[in-house]
């Protein structure tokens, strides 16, 4: 899967160069040889594609200013690179000031050329992650910015699309890591209310805590003494949108207040001498089937039908494989910037074909830690197969315990993450275990332990001592 890169130069003989050299570093080139082509490039199914334009800024009639204007316009987070000759420095300042990232002067050597695209890239990727980062704080993140190559994919988001438009309350459903927080957060951003408060509440993190004052809030002195008023999530979320994750864990207290305010439209806080008429969009999403929830008397009958009114399901990874060769090249070129690693241009064919071939029970949430994981420990431009040893074990190995995932290193003198009746070990047992394996691996080599496990030396001795595993236990380990 690689990057590509689009060169525009009216003159044949240097874009035929342009474009050879840039193949030789391993991307792909699209060529153009005046800025109206380069603008159909980009509005074609080419422009999903296309990581960086190689911009010639001393074209006749200003067409590379035309076409760094256009990009700049539409705010595509392409990053340009501009070529002049020797005097053309002028042209050089007036692209930088328009937004170019770099320059080379013609003919520009080929580790000149390979430095300059590889920052290119490196800013691009960190550009693109922090517009999406800000759009995601700001609650503007839109379906623009999701991956949608699938027809599973497809099918939803024409569903969302259709919800962003009503106010009514929509339940999203599907498995854990699907991203059903983030279709909702799109649902918000592409509606009336973007400009507005976005909050999430996470039911099944909050089973301890006092639902009345967080979600409801409360007025001063309600609870006894002399508390100061809290306002709730669901006046913070005034004219808004509040996402209620994992609602079927709600407490029946709590669900018979949600019943009320969605009949309504109307809360009571404990302390309110009335009821509050509140103006939210409510957005639920579950793992759980809710019906199934309702049969076992676990969830109210009436709350499940007014949280119905709008379902969308999200698919599986394993629904949506159209769409994992996108995910993967995005979340490397993203993790390769983030941690410093430019030289990292993307997944080879083979790793490719290995990612797509696995089930991904954790979905893409699995997807984006395992390519982390691949990244962070990278030493070289393509991520192969050896980066990506756990998919590696289940993959061609045994097959996995129904339901267990990844397993955390491959089988060696029994199950690490999983006792023998298949249930989960605890933490802490998990953790010394897979150290000891490291260590038996890699044959007592700290320092290459602590690298293979993603920690610091000093990280793995306190956690040595943490787990009694003493130097005297380790050197006869590292000598089993």
């Amino acid at each position: 899967m690689s990057t590509a890169v689009l060169i525009v130069d009216d003159d044949p003989v240097q874009r035929r160069l342009l474009a050879h050299a840039v193949q030789r570093l391993g991307y792909r080139p699209l060529a153009a040889a005046n800025g109206r082509e380069a603008l159909f490039h980009l509005a074609t199914a080419d422009g999903d594609a296309i990581s960086l334009v190689i911009l010639d800024c001393t074209a006749p009639a200003d067409d590379g200013m035309a076409v760094l204007s256009r990009l700049r316009d539409e705010e595509r987070g392409i990053p340009v690179i501009v070529q002049a000759g020797q005097g053309d420095m002028d042209a050089v300042s007036r692209a930088l000031r328009a937004g170019a990232v770099d320059f080379v002067v013609k003919p520009a050597t080929s580790e000149r050329l390979q430095v300059s695209i590889e920052n290119a890239l490196k800013l691009g990727a960190l550009e693109s992650e922090l517009q999406r980062i800000k759009r995601v704080a700001a609650g503007t993140l839109t379906f623009d910015d999701m991956v949608n190559r699938s027809p599973a994919m497809e099918r939803v988001l024409g569903l969302a699309r259709r919800a962003a438009v009503s106010q009514i309350p929509v339940l999203i459903e599907g498995e854990p890591g699907v991203g059903k927080e983030l279709i909702a957060r799109a649902i918000h951003g592409s509606g009336e209310r973007k400009a507005r408060a976005f909050l999430a509440f996470n039911c099944a993190a909050s089973l301890a805590g006092p639902f009345d004052t967080v979600l409801f809030g409360h007025e001063k002195g309600a609870l006894g003494g002399s508390g100061d008023r809290r306002s709730g999530k669901f006046r913070d979320a005034e004219k808004g949108t509040l996402l209620l994750d994992e609602v079927g864990t709600l407490p029946p207290a709590i669900q018979a207040r949600l019943v009320r305010f969605l009949e309504d439209g109307e809360i009571e806080p404990p302390g309110a001498r009335k009821p509050l008429r509140v103006d939210v969009r409510l957005i639920a999403t579950t793992t759980r089937s809710l019906i199934d929830l309702v049969k076992e008397g676990r969830f109210r009958e009436d709350l499940y039908y007014r949280m119905n009114v709008f379902p969308i399901r999200m698919p599986a990874l394993r629904e949506r494989r159209e769409d994992i060769a996108e995910l993967v090249r995005h979340f490397a070129a993203r993790f390769a910037a983030e941690e410093g690693k430019a030289f990292v241009r993307g997944v080879s064919a083979e790793a490719l074909e290995l990612l797509l071939r696995y089930d991904w029970p954790g979905n893409v949430r699995q997807l984006e830690n395992t390519v982390f994981r691949a990244v962070a420990l990278a030493e070289g431009a393509w991520l192969t197969p050896a980066e990506f040893p756990q998919v590696v074990h289940q993959v061609e190995g045994a097959a996995p315990l129904a339901g267990a995932g990844l397993r955390l290193v491959p089988e060696a003198g029994g199950e690490v993450a999983f006792d023998e009746a298949g249930d989960v070990r605890p933490l802490a047992e998990v953790e010394a275990r897979m150290i000891r394996l490291a260590i038996t691996r890699y044959e007592g080599r700290m320092t290459e332990v602590a690298r293979k496990l993603g920690i610091g030396r000093s990280t793995l001795y306190r956690k040595l001592k943490e787990l009694g595993l003493d130097a005297g236990v380790t050197e006869d380990i590292a000598a089993a």
